[in-house]
């Protein structure tokens, strides 16, 4: 039944909205975002220290310079090695490795506003602070065709999370927030993840923006791609 259940969510969101969704202040001209791949088989990140955000920053910058981009996105879905330097993803077991993300990511500069997707309220909202994890992180909630849902951003800044209250409205466009430097962020290069997420399972101002292989099947379900909603390719 939650497998049907979810599947209808999907599909509802699919319908619901026809024209690409902001999630960020810089404006899509349709030139400016380019996509990248972080994946664990981009030989070109071989030779990238990404245990160091100064050296993976780099890395996305020249990125943008050479594609004249403001924004590189993607990375549902895609297995990567970046989290093999934080014992917060459990590599010391093949088995349960955490390495498929779970959103999208948009890499760009600090500072960026964050918009709400759509109208909603908040959630929950937390620091979450482990090595490589989101860093200030907000969750709002949303109801489409009748259904919830929750919209989860991570990475921002720690000014984006002082003075929320949870059950706050939150209008479309209006900006919730900010991305954060890699000293506050995880760090990370500064980027947004953004994650659709149908159960919280219990979860406050957190969720798992990464899985294993062996609870893929259940997270593709009750996570599905943002890319319902950005329409970005």
């Amino acid at each position: 039944m939650m497998s049907k259940n979810m599947n209808l969510f999907s599909e509802a969101l699919d319908t619901a909205f026809i024209k690409p969704i902001s999630v960020l202040g810089i404006p899509n001209t349709g030139k400016n975002y380019i996509s990248i791949d972080l994946s664990e088989t981009n030989e070109k990140l071989i030779d990238v220290d990404v245990s160091s955000s100064e050296k993976f920053s780099q890395y996305i910058e020249t990125y943008l310079r050479d594609h004249n981009s403001d924004v590189a996105y993607g990375g549902y879905l895609e297995s990567r090695n970046i989290y093999k330097r934080s014992t917060h993803f459990n590599q010391q077991n093949s088995d349960t490795e955490r390495n498929i993300h779970l959103g999208v990511d948009l890499w760009c500069p600090k500072g960026t506003k964050v918009l709400a997707a759509l109208d909603g309220e908040i959630h929950s909202f937390r620091n979450n602070t482990n090595y490589g994890d989101y860093g200030p992180t907000i969750i709002l909630k949303h109801v489409v065709q009748k259904m919830d849902f929750y919209a989860l951003y991570g990475h921002l800044s720690l000014e984006s999370i002082e003075g929320l209250k949870e059950g706050d409205k939150i209008k479309q466009g209006e900006c919730i927030g900010y991305l954060g430097a890699s000293q506050v962020n995880g760090d990370y290069p500064p980027h947004l993840h953004f994650q659709i997420i149908k159960d919280l399972q219990g979860f406050i101002g957190d969720y798992p923006g990464v899985c294993s292989k062996a609870d893929l099947e259940f997270y593709k379900t009750n996570c599905p791609d943002p890319n319902i909603l950005l329409k970005l390719f």
